[in-house]
């Protein structure tokens, strides 16, 4: 067994309306589903993911990127980094950004399979999307760790 020190990750997908959070496991190996926190100003915001950081010892941000299909940055890419930039003012950890394409396209799909009603999806879609941006983050880290080096 390794002694490596175990933390939790939260995953944010930082919408204009909402954020999606996950959190992973203590052990780093899956991310779940913590809630959608509705926007109200930034302020109110950073407050209730620092209460959330406190609560679950966080210790990493992973926060989704919105990426053109082509790798390139656009308008809502420049948000999200606005947003780090100024939640770094107040939230010392360690963050990240994972390139989140296709991940609300992939939340989408996984609540049409399951039968959800558009109302359920809209409810729980940002946090589904966090879960695929952590999650995705967590999978290329364990992989890293088994010597696996990442696919191109």
């Amino acid at each position: 067994m390794s002694d490596k020190k175990f933390m939790r990750i939260m995953g944010l997908d930082i919408g204009s309306h909402t954020i999606g959070i996950a959190i992973s496991d203590e052990l780093g190996l899956t991310a779940q589903a913590l809630k959608t926190l509705r926007r109200r100003s930034m302020d109110e915001d950073l407050r209730e993911l620092l209460e959330i950081i406190a609560q679950f010892r966080i210790e990493k941000l992973v926060v989704g990127l919105p990426r053109n299909m082509d790798g390139t940055l656009g308008k809502q890419a420049d948000g999200v980094l606005q947003w780090i930039k100024a939640a770094e003012k107040r939230i010392n950890l360690p963050t990240l950004t994972w390139d989140e394409r296709l991940s609300t396209v992939e939340a989408s799909r996984v609540l049409l399979q399951a039968d959800l009603s558009r109302k359920k999806r809209r409810k729980v879609i940002d946090k589904l999307a966090a879960v695929l941006i952590l999650q995705g983050y967590l999978n290329q880290i364990r992989k890293h760790q088994n010597g696996s080096l990442p696919s191109t």
